[in-house]
């Protein structure tokens, strides 16, 4: 019986001494900013396997693609995120914007695409300060030198090298296989993605968006934000290929382009109510907003209309 109890005891203090931490508190790549809610790696990661702007400002505004979380006026629906484009000779700047009431417009994001003299690309997306804090910079990690295998060698892991026959090109991912073995390797290759050959060819054409406030295409439905622990947990995977952000203060990214970046900043817009929102600590509700029951039976969606569309009587409510 004492055997018995002292099992117990042990056990006991055995579980209670294990550490209990939430998502969100255990994860360490929160910046505590409204940023949280649009993860810029899964933002250029949808670039980069875009088509055109006109499909990629639809796929990021998409429910399925689960990329858009953002909620910037503060009424529990995600913002519809429109893209407006600049051109200045090879130097393109595709700058986020979210309408965040009649009269005022927030700047979420820029992606920048250069190209040199010798036809080098170079892609990164720069978070607005506002919504990530500064010099938050993320690009794609360029490919590792390929190694010299030794014919010599009979172990179980041969250098991998690149075998141009065998070489494929998936969006923006290249495949690699081994001299004397299959192994893969992916990296990403800016020049192929389907993106950045269309906006370097003839038939590109600069994108304006025709949505404001109120007016959206016919695609989009305001759905319901989730907690940005869950919304975080299903985009880890799009950080493999890329490199850069701040998390943890160790950005060594810097922007290639600073005439670019800085032409942009010159037009670049803000609004007062985020900057209230955020004064007021606002944003941070969401870090505990419950999320819908797995299985719970989504909210219904009005039929798709054939022309974009107004809402009529309608505004999203400040708080």
């Amino acid at each position: 019986m004492n055997k018995s109890l002292l099992s117990l005891i042990v056990l006991a203090l055995c579980l209670s001494c294990v550490p209990v931490f939430s998502q969100t508190e255990n994860d360490t790549t929160l910046l505590g900013l409204p940023g949280d809610n649009l993860d810029l790696y899964a933002v250029l990661d949808l670039f980069q396997k875009s088509k055109t702007i006109e499909e990629f400002e639809k796929s990021l505004n998409e429910e399925k693609t689960g990329i858009n979380n953002l909620d910037l006026n503060l009424d529990n629906k995600v913002d519809f995120i429109k893209v407006d484009t600049k051109q200045k000779d090879e130097s393109f700047t595709f700058i986020l914007q979210v309408d965040v009431t009649e009269k005022e417009t927030q700047d979420v994001a820029v992606i920048l695409v250069d190209r040199d003299k010798d036809k080098k690309v170079t892609l990164q997306i720069v978070g607005d300060k506002d919504l990530y804090g500064k010099d938050y910079v993320i690009e794609p990690k360029p490919a590792a030198p390929a190694g010299t295998p030794n014919p010599a060698y009979t172990g179980t892991q041969p250098v991998t090298t690149t075998n141009a026959a065998a070489a494929v090109t998936d969006a923006t991912k290249t495949t690699t296989t081994s001299a004397t073995a299959p192994a893969t390797t992916t990296v990403v290759v800016v020049e192929s993605a389907p993106i950045i050959q269309y906006v370097y060819s003839p038939v590109y054409v600069p994108y304006h968006p025709p949505y404001y406030y109120g007016f959206y295409p016919p695609y989009f439905v305001a759905f319901t934000c989730v907690a940005v622990s869950a919304y975080r947990h299903h985009h880890y995977y799009h950080h493999a290929a890329y490199h850069g952000g701040h998390y943890g203060g160790g950005n060594t990214v810097v922007i290639h382009n600073t005439n670019n970046f800085n032409n942009y900043n010159n037009s670049r817009r803000t609004s007062n109510t985020v900057n209230h929102n955020m004064a007021n600590g606002s944003y941070n509700a969401n870090r505990a907003a419950v999320t819908p029951a797995k299985g719970a039976a989504p909210a219904a969606k009005p039929a798709a209309k054939p022309a974009a569309t107004k809402k009529s009587g309608t505004r999203r409510s400040r708080r």
